[in-house]
Formats: C-alpha cells, sequence, structure tokens
C-alpha cells in the first residue's frame, strides 16, 4: 500500500499493493482545495491516515486469507467489515431468524405433496434448481426426519418379530438330536435300560440327598444343567436330578442319559404321562387354558394385530412378545407348582429351569433356614443392574384392573423363578395351590387383562408371604436380555440364568455370553457331531 502526495499538494492518492483477479489497482484518490492549507493541517492530516493505513491493510489480508473472491474494492471492504468494526455482527441475528423459522415450521402442519429427498445430494440439487427459501427448507427437513423416524421405528419392530420368532423356533441340530436319539430308543436295549438301576431306587426318595427338579423338553439344555451341576458339586455321589419332560421328548430325554452317564450323580427321567397324580381333574385350569381358543389365539396368532405400535416403545413391545411365548400356556412351564404332589416323599428340594447353567457347589442350599417359609428366591427390586434387578408387581401387573388394584401392592418386591429352594414340608401345610389356580381362572375369565407374562405373576401372587429372600450371588439372572451384563459378577455367581429371548443355543443368543453355556456341551458325543451342533 502507497501514500503519494503531489508536488502541488493539491491531491493524495492512496494505492493498494496488491493486484485484485481482475487485474485492477485499488485507488483512493483525495483532492485538496485551493486555498492555502497550513502545515500543521497537512501535518494531522497525514498522521491520521497514517493511523488508519495499517487497519485497512489488516482488513485486506483478512479478506484474502478467508478465500474472499471478487471483493477488490475499500467499498467492498466496508459492507463486509463496516460492521464489525462497529461492534456489530449479524450472524447471530441470522441464527435467531433461523431458530424462528424452525419452530414455525414445527407448530405447523406439513404441506400437502411435498416432494422429500431420497438422499443428501438430491437435496442439494434441489435447493439449488428450485431455489428454496429458509421456510421450505424447513419443512423439507422437517419432513425427511420424521420419515426417517418412522422407517427406523418401524425397522425396530421388524427386528423383535423377527427375534420372537427365532426365540420361539426349535433350531434344526437340537431337533435332530431328539429324532435321532428317540430312534435310539426303538432301537438300542442300552437306551431303553431303567434310570436309575434297580439298586438305587431308594435313593430318589431319600431326603439326605441332594435333590433337583428340573422340567424340559430340550435335551441338550438339559444335559447342561445336569453336567454343570455334577461338575461344580463337592459331593456329586450325593445329586439326584428329578427330569420331567413331555411324552413326545421322553423316549429321546431318556436315551441321552441312558448313554452319557453322569455318575456318580443319580438321574431319574420321566414323562408327565407317567404321573398319576396330573389328571384332568386335578389340574382343570390348566387344561381350559391349553384347551381355550381365545387363549390358543392369543399365544399362536398375529402378535402384530390390534397393537398400537405408534404408542408402544419398542421395550415394552419385547415384553409383550416374550409374554406371548408358547410356552406359557405349556403344562412343563406349570408343573413347579405341583411338586409337592409329584414328589410326596421329599422335604426339600432345588427347582432349575433348563436356561441355566451351575458354577458352584449348590450343597449349601439345603442349609439355608427358611424360617418356616416355603420359597427361597432371589429378590429381583434391587441390585446393580438397574434393568434386570428393578422389578416389582408393578412390572407383572395391570393395576387398572380392580382385582389387582384391591389385592395387591404396585411396589411390592417380586423375586425370581430358575433357582428356586423349595421347603415342600412346609407347602403342604399352605394353600399355594389353589391360589394358583383361582387368580389363572380369575385372569382366564378377565381375558388375560390382570397380567401377561407366564407363570410368574400368578406364583407371584400364590406365594405371597411365602418367599424367603436368599443372597443375590446364588442366582444371577437376564442372561437372555441383557448383553451388558458384568462378566465379573457373572463368573462369582452360583447360577447364571438365560432368562429371555437370546438363549445361548440360539443363533440369536449372545456371543460373548454363550461361552458359559458351551463349555458343559459334550461336542464329542456322536449324536451331537451327527446333527452338526457345532462349538461357536
Amino acid at each position: 500500500m502507497q501514500l503519494h502526495l503531489s508536488p502541488s499538494m493539491r491531491s493524495i492518492t492512496i494505492s493498494s499493493s496488491s493486484i485484485s483477479n481482475g487485474g485492477f489497482v485499488d485507488l483512493m484518490k483525495i483532492k485538496v482545495a485551493a486555498r492555502h492549507i497550513s502545515y500543521r493541517t497537512l501535518f494531522h492530516t497525514i498522521l491520521i491516515l497514517a493511523f488508519l493505513l495499517p487497519f485497512v491493510f489488516i482488513l485486506t489480508a483478512l479478506v484474502t486469507l478467508e478465500g474472499v473472491n471478487k471483493c477488490s474494492s475499500l467499498d467492498c471492504l466496508g459492507r463486509r467489515f463496516g460492521p464489525r468494526l462497529l461492534g456489530r455482527d449479524d450472524s447471530g441475528r441470522l441464527v435467531r431468524d433461523f431458530y424462528k423459522i424452525l419452530n414455525q415450521v414445527n407448530s405447523e402442519e406439513l404441506p400437502s405433496g411435498l416432494k422429500l429427498p431420497d438422499s443428501y445430494n438430491q437435496l442439494v440439487t434441489d435447493m439449488k434448481n428450485n431455489q428454496y427459501d429458509a421456510k421450505t427448507f424447513g419443512f423439507i427437513l422437517r419432513g425427511t426426519m420424521e420419515k426417517l423416524e418412522r422407517e427406523i421405528r418401524e425397522a425396530k419392530f421388524a427386528e423383535l418379530m423377527n427375534k420372537h420368532f427365532a426365540a420361539s423356533s426349535i433350531p434344526k441340530g437340537i431337533h435332530c438330536l431328539s429324532l435321532r436319539l428317540t430312534d435310539e430308543y426303538s432301537s438300542n436295549a442300552h437306551a431303553r435300560k431303567q434310570l436309575p438301576p434297580p439298586e438305587l431306587l431308594p435313593l430318589l426318595s431319600d431326603n439326605s440327598m441332594y435333590h433337583y427338579v428340573l422340567s424340559t423338553d430340550n435335551i441338550l439344555a438339559a444335559s447342561v444343567v445336569v453336567t454343570s451341576a455334577v461338575q461344580s458339586s463337592l459331593k456329586p455321589e450325593k445329586i439326584v436330578f428329578h427330569i420331567i419332560t413331555d411324552k413326545k421328548t421322553y423316549a429321546g430325554m431318556h436315551s441321552w442319559f441312558a448313554l452319557n452317564s453322569v455318575s456318580p450323580a443319580i438321574v431319574e427321567v420321566k414323562g408327565v404321562h407317567q404321573f398319576d397324580w396330573l389328571t384332568r381333574e386335578n389340574i382343570p385350569v390348566l387344561e381350559a387354558i391349553e384347551s381355550h381358543n381365545g387363549i390358543r389365539s392369543y399365544y399362536h396368532g398375529n402378535h402384530v394385530a390390534g397393537a398400537n405400535l405408534s404408542e408402544t416403545t419398542p421395550r415394552t413391545f419385547a415384553s409383550k412378545l416374550q409374554a406371548r411365548s408358547p410356552k406359557y400356556i405349556s403344562l412343563l412351564n406349570h408343573i413347579r407348582i405341583y411338586l409337592p404332589e409329584l414328589f410326596p416323599n421329599l422335604d426339600k428340594i432345588v427347582f432349575l429351569d433348563d436356561d441355566v447353567v451351575i458354577q458352584r457347589d449348590l450343597a449349601p442350599l439345603w442349609d439355608i433356614d427358611l424360617e418356616g417359609k416355603v420359597n427361597g428366591a432371589v429378590e429381583t427390586c434391587r441390585g446393580e443392574d438397574e434393568w434386570v434387578m428393578s422389578k416389582t408387581f408393578r412390572n407383572y401387573f395391570n393395576f387398572s384392573h380392580p382385582l389387582i388394584a384391591q389385592n395387591l401392592n404396585p411396589d411390592e418386591c417380586a423375586w425370581a423363578y430358575g433357582m428356586n429352594i423349595f421347603d415342600l414340608r412346609a407347602w403342604r401345610k399352605a394353600s399355594i395351590r389353589d391360589t394358583y389356580h383361582s387368580w389363572l381362572k380369575e385372569n382366564l375369565n378377565a381375558n388375560l387383562t390382570m397380567w401377561k407374562l407366564g407363570t410368574l405373576p400368578p406364583a407371584l401372587i400364590a406365594f405371597k408371604g411365602h418367599v424367603h429372600p436368599i443372597d443375590p450371588s446364588w442366582h444371577m439372572l437376564g442372561l437372555g436380555y441383557q448383553n451388558k451384563t458384568n462378566i465379573e459378577s457373572l463368573k462369582k455367581a452360583a447360577v447364571i440364568h438365560y432368562n429371555g429371548q437370546s438363549k445361548p443355543w440360539l443363533p440369536i443368543g449372545f456371543d460373548h455370553l454363550r461361552p458359559f453355556w458351551t463349555k458343559y456341551v459334550n461336542y464329542t458325543n456322536d449324536f451331537v457331531r451327527n446333527c452338526h451342533i457345532l462349538e461357536s
């Protein structure tokens, strides 16, 4: 930048030392009147210009650094930097105006026929071609966001439905195992041998033994429960397993344990058809549940029909789907309520679900003083995992139903099925079974509006006042739906429970939790290998 004074002192010319893209030089020429100017006035003028010129230079440099094109005049610089020099910044006003437009767009209905772009590139192209104003852009932005939210929501519900179907299905390998073992039962005398041998039959009712009851139609799962219990026990010779299964699985289940001894432990396999006590007269309500068309439609019908997905969260929908698992109308799932009648000679037993793994000796459970209560169970209303261990009666019952509201406390702590120590002597003195039947019948008459989720809700009512809380380390839950399970806590738990849809034998099981289950599967077994049940 240069300052040039004419010899006559009649004009002062200011020129920029840089040439703009167009090839022009910025000039500012000041003409001085013909009258006499004092040297003092001239000195002050030069002093002021000397003060301003550095700012002009700095502003020019800023324009160059910011990459502003086509701004080679002082007039342009004035328009760009004048507000800044005066302490005004228009960017804040622009942002406020944009917020105002967005709020206006949010409060109005989307215009009919609004065309939404399929991609970001299309949005940019449409804006260039159509010269959208800010309000139109706001409507397009809102419409696109709402469209994406709907698509994500629909995809989430579709995922939950697919997961529900996967959880309700029987994997090909497990179905193959059952068929092959059933065939073996008919052709191999060793697969039909008596369980246990005749000389060990008295131990089935010996109360000095540790008696476990397992009700299942899953042969592979049963083998894991039994194997893990035996391997974790300090006294396996005192273990007696009573396995209850249905009629179609009985032959295959018997074959497995006849051909795969867990000695020195004892295993008894019985089908529900082999219990004389299980007659229609003794279980009328369960017979009604299995045969009722409305109930069968609820559990086996269209799970989306009648569901208002727009007002349902994915987690609530997932819980409702789990409640519609066909296993909840199976006699095998309800049979635990008849344990005192099915085992009249036993005083105390541990009942296990088929989706558990035993990692520690459970013999100390028999030494727990239940203080006259029937059911020793882990409470699920408090614990480190706020999702798994935060269950109260409110989570299981519909408290808008008058019978529920009158008889139950929504904040009462729930407890867990899956690993329970039952005092059968105390149980026989209570009316737990009758209470269970009575509430099942009430819910059936109410068209399942009192509760939805399986066998635990009626048990929560029937065992009310008969539960003795045991230490949570005995039973860790949630491995079938909580993929963020604390691994260190898992390793320390006596029993880990894969309750939920993501069973370890299913493809949808959690990969990092599955090894705690698969370590007890005998992958060298011929039946397991021939059915292509491979170690993952």
